[in-house]
């Protein structure tokens, strides 16, 4: 019979005395503060949240005394690892001496604190306190841990294609655009953050498949319900990246990886806190290269003017990018929990190879995108159970496209012929540069009511202003329609109320939300004036989640959302490339249902079992969908969509995590259910390019103490399957192998090794990707590349 696994609880070896308060010292006032603290794998009190407010002062003094303990971490089988215990800090005044006799005028006695720590009163060892704590929560939400996942070669994207629910395809290889969906619903229906930042305004770029994956600590997916906190109208969910949330000390990591199609990519970040006055500064940065010179199987016309088949490379795709970000503040002051404010710069630069459906080569169009911006963010928990967290920034982002080539090239990279005037996407040269300028804020508050009841408020307003100009329609003296005036204020708030009963085994949230957007558009006449057009639109929407603890391994979850979206700038007014403006844009609606069942075992003598199942409904209206043409792209209404879905995951880990086994599921149907207007031709019809059936898997084989202790040699094997689906809308009986993407069934390895001597862990991993050299197709049958291989280092302190 396998041993059960020996679990040690974390020890005190440091302990910070509180300044005692004073008014609690005048007045003559003692206290208990009960305090829940996650403590990370090195020993660090990573947070520490009062559970019963004292008032006077004492809340937050011994918390803040509390953040610079310093503990012997928790230990599963003699490993370090992070883990949450309940403690009492207790503040007691020394008795009061008798005075001294009537003639004798002395001074008055000094009072000094005599604060005493009791002893934990509970300790709960787990992998990852915050992850399992909002796991656990009645919020529909996934939680993905990057820990393992940042020292394989894997980018975020494709790890995120690993989770139930969750779709990420791309139109080639780094770096080029991305579609993510949650439970059927994909693209700006999906709104993505970090650290409650909007992605876009925060300086890593727009998609989140290309944000360096060891600057993120953990990846929250909300599925259709999404909380008020967020200050979002998402349609079908949102994600957060978090960063690595640890302020104590000083603390470096950095990693760099290499490999096929010449990708270099680097990333770093560090840390220092100046205990005494609680000063934080902290950096983070990123630079990604590559070529994507991967081959392709395409048709190219043989001497005879015929087409066949052949396999050519890439040689107009490369990607580059860099972003830094700088932040400086204090932390776990009397008068600010956080007092931050961040500055960043982010570029990138891609060139263009082909068209949408990958049928006609480019060899000089090119995009960018430059962002610089700065946010300030304030967290503060008062006494009476108030608490603030406000986050404001601006952000400054210019995008450009160029199309001013005079050649056709052809998939060998030659020049075939001249054009007779430049442009080889649509035969008109372009040369657009869009500035946007956005200015955002999230404000929210809490109240703890009673130790049960919570209510929130939040409000979100962003204005957005957009100029841009054609340079080659200038230069010629043209109309350029991008020099209309373009901005959109909105403004979302919400209302939440949190029960918890039954001994904390029920978990209600009930929440109200209120959306505003006003528009304004000059759209261009022919007599070279422009036409003002106004759009403005009121919804609200509500929800619910809960959660019920059948028992301590088992809980289900509920939830319901009517959610409202409205169409984002890029929507509206394109992005100044491929994506042409739709003014017409109506905003889109969906009741959206989650129902699930979560089985966690912990740990038993025949090891960890895992296991979820899921079932999710969506009911949009006015759904707006990404369609593609053969040279540009445009954002539609289509009238209704109904999505039903279902996914499910299963996983074990052996006594001693030598072996761990997970898979999972998702099957979805994806269906236009409009009798009227544009797509009404195609009712009850899948909609196009969009997978119905997905599944993966992975094994992980672990070996400790190998070459020395607290060292680990790992062999992880991926697999992915993508079931056949349709690229265009099909009618019943339609074979042509033109508008099918076959199914598709891939596979990676990686092997990695990690060596840890206090106070650094290095690790080393070599990672090859579509092991099978299989053709991998995404969305419009853009070909993905084969089979590569990387090589990462990894290095923290």
């Amino acid at each position: 019979m396998a041993p059960a696994r020996v679990l040690e609880p974390p020890k005190l070896l440091e302990f910070v005395e509180a300044s005692y308060p004073d008014i609690g010292r005048s007045e003559r006032l003692e206290a208990k503060v009960p305090l829940r603290l996650m403590i990370d794998a090195r020993g660090n009190v990573t947070e520490a949240e009062v559970l019963e407010p004292a008032g006077h002062g004492f809340d937050e003094a011994a918390r803040e005394a509390a953040l610079r303990f310093r503990f012997e971490s928790a230990k599963r089988n003699g490993q370090p690892m992070p883990s949450r215990i309940h403690y009492t800090y207790e503040f007691r005044l020394p008795p009061q001496e008798p005075p001294p006799p009537a003639p004798v005028e002395a001074a008055p006695a000094a009072v000094s604190p005599g604060p005493v720590a009791e002893e934990p009163i509970e300790v709960t060892v787990q992998g990852e306190s915050a992850a399992e704590r909002r796991r656990q929560s009645a919020e529909a939400v996934q939680v993905v841990e990057t820990e393992s996942i940042k020292r394989e070669a894997a980018d975020l994207g494709e790890a995120m294609a690993r989770t139930e629910s969750v779709g990420v395809r791309r139109a080639g290889g780094l770096g080029s655009r991305t579609r993510f969906s949650l439970g059927g619903l994909t693209d700006e229906q999906i709104r993505f953050f970090i650290d409650g930042v909007p992605l876009e305004l925060a300086g890593f770029g727009s998609s989140l498949a290309n944000v360096p994956v060891n600057l993120i600590q953990q990846v929250e997916l909300y599925q259709g319900v999404v909380p008020i906190r967020f200050g979002i109208d998402a349609l079908g969910g949102a994600v957060q990246l978090i960063t690595d949330q640890d302020v104590r000390g000083t603390g470096a990591a950095a990693s760099y990886e290499l490999g096929s199609f010449d990708t270099h990519r680097f990333s770093a970040r560090l840390r220092h806190l100046h205990a005494p006055s609680g000063f934080l500064i902290r950096a983070n940065g990123f630079v990604d290269r590559t070529r994507n010179d991967y081959p392709m199987d395409v048709e190219v016309a043989n001497e005879r003017g015929k087409l066949e088949p052949a396999r050519v490379y890439r040689f107009h795709d490369a990607y580059q990018a860099a972003g830094l970000g700088v932040e400086a503040g204090f932390v776990d002051r009397p008068w600010a929990r956080r007092l931050l404010l961040r500055v960043f710069a982010n570029t990138s630069d891609k060139e263009l190879q082909n068209n949408t459906t990958a049928t006609k080569p480019y060899g000089e169009v090119e995009t960018g995108e430059v962002s610089v911006g700065s946010t300030l963010r304030y967290e503060q928990l008062f006494s009476q159970g108030l608490s603030a967290e406000t986050i404001v920034g601006y952000t400054w982002r210019q995008s450009s496209f160029t199309d001013i080539g005079r050649c056709s090239y052809d998939w060998f990279g030659r020049c075939i012929f001249v054009l007779p005037q430049p442009g080889e996407v649509d035969s008109s040269a372009v040369d657009r540069h869009v500035e946007q300028h956005t200015g955002f804020g999230r404000f929210n508050l809490g109240w703890n009511a009673a130790p049960q009841h919570t209510l929130r408020l939040s409000l979100a307003p962003t204005y957005v202003t957009r100029v841009g100009e054609d340079l080659y329609l200038s230069a010629h003296q043209m109309l350029d329609p991008l020099t209309g005036a373009r901005n959109l204020l909105s403004l979302v708030s919400g209302l939440e109320y949190q029960l918890n009963a039954l001994g904390e085994r029920l978990e209600n949230i009930v929440f109200i939300k209120d959306y505003v957007q006003r528009a304004h558009a000059q759209k261009p006449l022919p007599d070279g004036g422009f036409w003002d057009l106004d759009q403005n639109s009121h919804r609200v929407g509500v929800g619910d989640s809960a959660r019920l603890r059948i028992s301590r391994q088992l809980y289900a979850k509920a939830s319901y959302e009517w959610a409202t979206r409205v169409p984002r700038p890029d929507e509206l007014f394109g992005d100044g490339g491929i994506i042409v403006e739709n003014l017409a844009l109506k905003p889109e609606t969906s009741h959206n249902i989650n129902v699930g069942l979560t089985l966690e075992s912990g740990s038993t003598r025949a090891g960890d079992f895992r296991a979820n199942v899921n079932g999710f409904g969506r009911l949009a209206d006015q759904l707006i969908v990404l369609l593609g043409q053969e040279a540009y792209l445009i954002y539609q209404n289509v009238f209704a969509a109904r999505i039903l879905g279902v996914a499910g995951a299963a996983g074990w880990t052996s006594p001693g995590q030598y072996l761990s086994l997970d898979g999972n599921i998702t099957w979805q149907d994806f269906r236009n259910i409009s009798d009227e207007g544009l797509f009404s031709q195609f009712e009850g019809q899948r909609i196009p390019n969009q997978p119905h059936l997905l599944a993966n898997g992975s094994a992980r084989f672990l070996l400790r103490d190998v070459l020395s202790s607290n060292d680990e040699l790992s062999l992880t094997w991926h697999s992915r399957y993508v079931h056949t689906f349709f690229r265009a809308w099909a009618e019943t009986g339609v074979t042509d192998s033109s508008v099918v993407i076959p199914s598709q069934f891939l596979h990676s390895v990686s092997l990695t090794y990690v060596i840890r001597r206090a106070p650094a862990t290095l690790s080393w991993t070599v990672d090859v990707q579509n092991l099978t050299d299989a053709r991998a197709y995404d969305f419009y049958g853009v070909q993905r590349p084969g089979r590569s291989i990387f090589a990462k280092l990894t290095a923290e302190l």
